[in-house]
Parts: C-alpha cells; structure tokens; sequence
C-alpha cells in the first residue's frame, strides 16, 4: 500500500549497499556460480507486441522458444511474439550462427507454438519492440 507521497515501501538492499549489477556478478563469480555472467531476463511479457494480450499462453509460447534457441546453445537474444509469428532476434556475435543454422531455429520455435519464424537480420537490441511504436500510434490515429 501506498504511502501519503505515493511511495510504496519498496527497498533495494543491494543499491542501499552500494552493490551494482557488476559487484553481483564479481560475488557471484567468486562463489563459483554458473550463472555468474547469465544474460539479463526481462519479464517475458516484455517479448509481446503492443497490442497483443498478455496470456498465460502466449506467455509459454515464449519461454518455450527461448528454451529452445537455449537448448541450440545460443546465449543471448529475445523470441519477440507477434501473434502468430515468432521474431527471433540474436545478439550480433551469434548472427551467422543463426543464420547457418536457421532450419533448427525454425523448428524449434514452431514446436513452442508458433506457425511462422522470422530471423531479424539487425539482431538483438534493447527496445527492440519500441521502434514500433510510431507505426502502433500512426495505426490508432494519432500523429507520432
């Protein structure tokens, strides 16, 4: 709940700390982690279009796929849903690798749920989903 200012008690022990995303990462490392340099994993809502409906469903479809492209070695990219499409994008380094081995890449995303596949041939990005937004704007009749 809410306080009178609209804060939300919410703490931060690390950042209070003064511990950063590269002290965890060192810590972790330390301790002999594995997941010490993991990729960041936003939310997988954050892989759905604008307009398209946050589901359970949808939601699986994703984390299924990106397991996939896991299970195929690749390390850091985004499934990005698009109703029936699936966007793959990869980090820059693991392009080609995607590229050479694009069938495999097919089929997994399919058997997550999807009935189309496209390799975004810019690779992974941040924000990737908001270069969209003038085109999602323009579509709802407003001028972006």
């Amino acid at each position: 709940m809410a306080d009178s200012r609209g804060q939300h008690a919410v703490r931060s022990p690390l950042a209070e700390a003064g511990i950063d995303k590269a002290g965890v990462r060192a810590a972790s490392r330390t301790l002999g982690l594995d997941t010490w340099d993991a990729p960041a994993a936003p939310c997988l809502a954050s892989r759905l279009a604008y307009g398209v409906r946050v589901s359970e469903e949808r939601l699986a479809h994703v984390e299924r796929a990106e397991d996939g492209l896991r299970a195929l070695g690749f390390r850091e990219f985004r499934v990005r849903h698009h109703g029936d499409c699936a966007r793959v994008e990869l980090a820059p380094p693991e392009l080609d690798a995607g590229v050479a081995r694009a069938a495999e890449i097919a089929s997994a995303v399919r058997r997550a749920g999807f009935g189309r596949v496209l390799l975004d041939v810019e690779g992974y990005r941040r924000g990737a989903l908001n270069e969209a937004l003038p085109l999602v704007t323009l579509a709802a009749g407003r001028v972006a």
